[in-house]
């Protein structure tokens, strides 16, 4: 099961109060899930919705609420395993009936927090010891918690890069680009694949925003200008996904891709390298045991862009967990959310970023701290705005569309040019931008 693939593709639906949702959590029994002071007085059962249809299925979960019940044994913890999360979470919120601990869905605008969840404190002090805090907080006050955290880059084989003559990063996209057409020339490798008839993963593009500016404040510069202009670090993304695929380094038909059928392919070296994020590292070593291939062949560099001699990455939430606002047992939701973000072991078993301030880089990573990647904690004070933006100017960038365009375009199923083409979505950005008032 991909856990990214809802964060980085579920945008796709129209917003929920706009959908007719206006939810009852308006008028609930109390805004606050405050930390409980005693575990063995907290109780009572909840219900926890998840989009991890595997760790329910494989029993994982199960073992993490006996772990929990050793601290909190008066509360029972029950899992509603969803496959379409969020189309699923989307229609349970027109009532007050959405389990009492559940993953954000990403069709609720950030300023709609309040009225679906419970505030699990301020920002001030949450940021104290956690990531992402801004990335739920409206107001002062914080309204979900990312259990882990993940970086972006490219999944690439190790093997596959080192026969094709590259044991080093390449440094410029134009590094990057040479170093596909060496992979195509000297393997049997296909030298990047797009999983364009998937969708979801050329959204994952946007999340190199920050990566080539190393700029924390790059989200913010979205709401403030062209996206696409010159230099912009959605244009450098954008303009190496088209000189990828118009340079023929990419698979025949992407038009058949197969995200599943993708990762043993990467495993066993017929396919060299894949944009995604650190989340997708585990699946990927998953897939090289059970195709009898080597695990360690699996590698993941960052984007081809330095600043000061330094490369840049984001790190970015999954999902965060928050407390239903009409739920009956706020301190247990509490209870789980807290205990499930500092005590469970989910990033650390997941090979992904924990969000606890000071805590070590999984062992995955310790090539980005080996050639001293600069992390960045993007700033989200205007995350809302930029959706806002996005919507009212229909262009996507946390949707697939614009990027299967961007595709047809170089490989010749769609006639333009690339400027026209960054143009016309640079153009439309800043129209929104403007009737929005941003």
């Amino acid at each position: 099961m991909n856990h990214r693939t809802k964060i980085a593709g579920s945008l796709l639906a129209a917003a929920l109060l706009a959908a007719g949702c206006t939810g009852s959590g308006g008028t609930s029994k109390g805004a606050d899930a405050e930390a409980p002071d005693d575990p063995k007085k907290v109780s009572g059962t909840i219900t926890v919705l998840t989009h991890r249809t595997d760790l329910v299925q494989d029993g994982t979960m199960k073992k993490y609420a006996a772990e929990f019940n050793k601290t909190y044994p008066k509360v029972e913890v029950e899992f509603d395993a969803l496959t379409d999360y969020e189309g699923e979470v989307k229609i349970r919120m027109n009532t007050e009936n959405y389990g009492d601990v559940l993953m954000i869905p990403a069709v609720i605008k950030k300023n709609d927090y309040p009225k679906f969840f419970a505030s699990l404190g301020t920002e001030t002090e949450r940021a104290k010891k956690y990531l992402f805090t801004d990335f739920t907080t409206v107001d002062g006050k914080v309204y979900g918690q990312s259990p882990m955290g993940a970086l972006p880059g490219f999944l690439y084989n190790k093997r596959v890069w080192k026969e094709a003559g590259i044991t080093d990063w390449p440094t410029t996209p134009a590094e990057f680009v040479a170093g596909l057409r060496a992979v195509k020339s000297k393997t049997d490798a296909i030298p990047y694949y797009t999983n364009f008839k998937d969708m979801w993963p050329l959204t994952q593009w946007t999340y190199m925003d920050g990566a080539v500016s190393c700029d924390p404040r790059a989200t913010s510069r979205l709401a403030e200008g062209d996206p696409w202009a010159k230099g912009e670090d959605l244009r450098v993304a954008d303009t190496l996904l088209y000189d990828i695929v118009r340079g023929g380094l990419i698979e025949k038909d992407p038009t058949t891709t197969n995200w599943e059928a993708s990762k043993p392919k990467l495993a066993k070296g017929d396919i060299a390298t894949m944009w995604l994020g650190s989340w997708a590292i585990t699946q990927f070593r998953a897939a090289a045991k059970q195709a009898g291939a080597n695990p360690d062949d699996i590698g993941f560099m960052p984007f081809p862009a330095q600043r000061d001699g330094k490369f840049c990455a984001t790190m970015s939430p999954d999902y965060n967990q928050a407390v239903n606002i009409n739920s009956d047992h706020k301190a247990a939701a509490r209870a789980w959310i807290d205990w499930f973000t500092d005590t469970s072991g989910y990033a650390a078993d997941n090979l992904t970023l924990s969000p606890v301030k000071g805590d070590p880089l999984p062992e995955v990573l310790r090539p980005y701290e080996d050639a001293g990647v600069k992390l960045i904690e993007l700033d989200d004070a205007k995350g809302a705005e930029v959706k806002e933006i996005d919507n009212e100017s229909e262009v996507g960038i946390y949707k697939p569309d614009y990027r299967q365009d961007l595709v047809d375009l170089a490989r010749g199923a769609r006639k333009g040019s690339l400027d026209d083409f960054l143009g016309d979505l640079g153009e439309r950005w800043e129209e929104a931008r403007k009737s929005t008032g941003s």
